[in-house]
């Protein structure tokens, strides 16, 4: 069973579920969920990794039991795992993100590479502009701050022409594993940002997007061969 830790980064806390390694010798690593999402979400990957790895996995500011702070912007998430990797002083990891995440792990590892070992993005594509529209908030409570996707979702819709350097900027061996053609993101994107980034390979697994959570042994197995290879 996976236990509990909270961390302090400026004025804000975050949970995190942290499994013990049930074995030594392995680089710790990190996973950040996606949108709407928590840490509980990689329950079944954290596992399984944890064989022979410790593994932390982070609720992202604004869901589950870190803080919601009403503030939400790509750059901000990226500064709080920044801040995290600090304070668990554990070395370089190995970053894992899926969706939100993903982008989030890719501009940690553009910032700090030297705290990212191997970097892994689940199903994420080159960000391109879009349509722009908000999804319709579902009924009832949430596990996350509506707001995020509020103030997030503009961002991804209308993105920073500044992708393209902070991408140029990672330095760590990185694997993207894309969801295939179920999945909403375009694939074309995907393969774009295999190609932009410095040292990359790609899998293509037909789980949509939620490559994780539909194929877990799939995914474990492509994630499992990079990080140890």
């Amino acid at each position: 069973m996976p236990e509990s830790m909270d961390v302090a980064v400026g004025d804000l806390h975050f949970a995190l579920r942290v499994w013990p390694a049930r074995a030594r010798g392995r680089t710790p690593t990190v996973l950040l969920p996606g949108t709407g999402k928590t840490a509980q979400d990689w329950d079944v990957i954290a596992a399984a990794l944890a064989a022979e790895r410790p593994v932390y996995a982070v609720d992202l500011r604004g869901h589950g039991a870190s803080a919601w702070p009403g503030r939400y912007r790509v750059g901000l998430f990226a500064d709080d795992v920044i801040g995290i990797l600090e304070r668990l002083d554990t070395g370089a990891v190995d970053l894992v993100g899926h969706s939100l995440g993903g982008l989030v792990a890719c501009a940690v590892a553009a910032a700090r590479p030297g705290r990212v070992r191997r970097l892994v993005l689940e199903d994420i594509g080159f960000p391109h502009p879009r349509a722009p529209g908000l999804p319709a908030r579902p009924a009832g409570p949430l596990p996350f701050d509506w707001r995020v996707v509020e103030q997030v979702r503009p961002e991804i819709d209308d993105p920073d022409p500044g992708w393209a350097d902070t991408v140029a900027r990672v330095t760590a061996p990185t694997l993207l594993i894309a969801g295939g053609a179920a999945s909403p993101v375009a694939h074309e994107h995907v393969t774009e940002l295999a190609r932009r980034l410095p040292d990359a390979r790609l899998t293509t697994i037909e789980a949509g997007h939620l490559v994780h959570e539909t194929a877990p042994e799939e995914y474990l197995a492509a994630l499992t061969a990079f990080l140890t290879d």
